[in-house]
This record gives C-alpha cells, structure tokens and sequence, in this order.
C-alpha cells in the first residue's frame, strides 16, 4: 500500500525553457496518487517532487509532457543519512540501475529499474564483495553479517542482502521501490548487487540451497554499490570521461558499448 510508505524527494533535471512548460509539468504530477509535492524551478530546469512511487515511475508521468527528464538526486525527510547507487550489467540485453536510500535509522528505500530480463520473479540480493573481476562470479556470498540462514525481506532470520524477489513484465523491464529495515546504507557501500536468473524461494523450499541461497539460479547481472548524490549535490551537465552531456546520457546505455559519443548504436531501454 503506497500510502503507508515513508515517501522520498526526487531531484530531476528537465528540458523546460517556459512558464507554460511547468504548468504541463505541474499538472501531469499533481494529484497523482502517490505523489505529495511538486515544485518546478524553470529558470534551473529543476523538477523536485515527494513520492511514494518509483523513479521510473515519476520519470514516466514528466516525460508524458514530451519533455526529457533525468533524475539528478535522491533524499529522505531525515537529514542526509546517505544514499547509493548499483549501476547493473550482464549477459545480453541486461541493464539496469537501482538506487538506496536511507530514509531512516531503521528504513532502507531500495528503488531500481532493471531491462532485459525474462518475464516473471528474479532473485535481487546484496552479496558481499565489491569485485567483479569474475563478472558477477567474484561477487561472493550473500551479505550476512550475522552468520544466520538465508531467507525473505520480511523475515526477521534472513541475511541483510536478502532483498526477495523482483518482477519483470512481458517486455523484460522490472521497476519496483521497496523499504527494508535491515540494511543500511553506510553497510553496503562498496559492496555489490546482483540480480539472478530465477526465483528466490525464500528459504521456504526444499531444495539443498534453499537455506544458503534462495536457489535462485545463476547470476545473470551485477554492479558495485557506489556513493551517490543527494539532493541538489550533482551539479553535472556533462561527463568529462567520455564527453556525453546530460541529456545525451538520458538516451544512451548506463555502460559499456553505445555509451560514447563515438557510438551510433540505439540503446535498448530508457533508464
């Protein structure tokens, strides 16, 4: 239920040069349900709003205007408890990028977009290396401080990387937002995240690794969990390492091939 979560501030830059440009963009947020405030600053091209819904969600509802939208920040109602970022890359198609937030002491927001991945459940756990020397094969075990048996977000006896299981539609795109209350993210910096090939059963089945893993299969996707900015902390309007402004990056690949400004090659997914 949407209206029960703690709701986060979402810092966006977009592509408006009018008054009427935050007029259109004021009424494709405004009393939508999950959204709490909007406050639009043209001359900045800054779009601030408090929700309970994803990201990629508010992103959709700007970019329904017509106008291109970038999150720039992420922050809670407490005072900078620090936020982070896993950029995701694997096999195939597979990219995605999934964003924490301490919203409190005891509340973790982890809010992400993933593409390319098969249609259904996938598993999504914190592991304990920052190390993808291996791609995601050198990424250790599940992040488990506590030495305790694997199981569910929900679960008081489970690992802290345990974050359950994602769902992608039938185009391969899985959003999702949700709120935990054992991980941390001053914990999990440096650190990596990686999502699997199938369904996390959460400890509940009987399979040997059901206890240890989930038996969800193998790692399809992962990224180092780095430090990101906060509110009105990215100041960026173009990358210096490979030249790509930021509303080129809005229409380019988060890695690897078609991410320079050399690339020709049309990127599968908006993230």
């Amino acid at each position: 239920d949407r209206t029960s979560r703690l709701t986060h501030d979402l810092e966006f830059a977009v592509q408006m040069t009018c008054e009427s440009c935050a007029v259109q963009v004021r009424a494709a947020l405004e009393g939508k349900a999950g959204v709490t405030s909007v406050s639009v600053d043209v001359g900045k091209e800054r779009v601030l709003v408090e929700s309970a819904l994803t990201s990629a969600e508010v992103q959709a509802l700007i970019e329904g205007t017509g106008r291109r939208a970038v999150l720039k920040g992420i922050g809670g109602s407490e005072h900078d408890l620090g936020s982070a970022v896993a950029m995701l890359a694997g096999g195939g198609r597979i990219q995605g990028v999934v964003r924490f937030l301490q919203l409190s002491e005891q509340r973790c927001l982890i809010d992400g977009t993933i593409d390319g991945l098969e249609p259904g459940p996938h598993g999504l756990h914190v592991h304990t290396l920052g190390d993808l020397t291996l791609d995601c094969l050198s990424c250790g075990e599940h992040y488990n401080p506590s030495g305790r048996p694997h199981g569910g977000p929900g679960d008081s006896e489970r690992h802290v990387g345990d974050l359950g299981n994602i769902v992608a539609g039938p185009d391969g795109r899985a959003s999702f937002r949700q709120e935990d209350s054992q991980l941390k993210v001053w914990d999990v910096i440096g650190r990596s995240l990686v999502v699997d090939a199938g369904e996390d059963d959460l400890g509940r089945g009987h399979h040997p690794l059901s206890k240890q893993t989930g038996n969800s299969g193998e790692r399809l996707a992962c990224g180092i969990i780095a430090r990101s900015a906060g509110l009105f902390q990215n100041a960026k309007q173009i990358c210096a390492c490979d030249g790509v402004t930021l509303w080129e990056e809005r229409d380019r690949p988060v890695a690897g091939k078609g991410r320079s400004k050399a690339g020709t090659e049309t990127p599968a997914a908006h993230l």
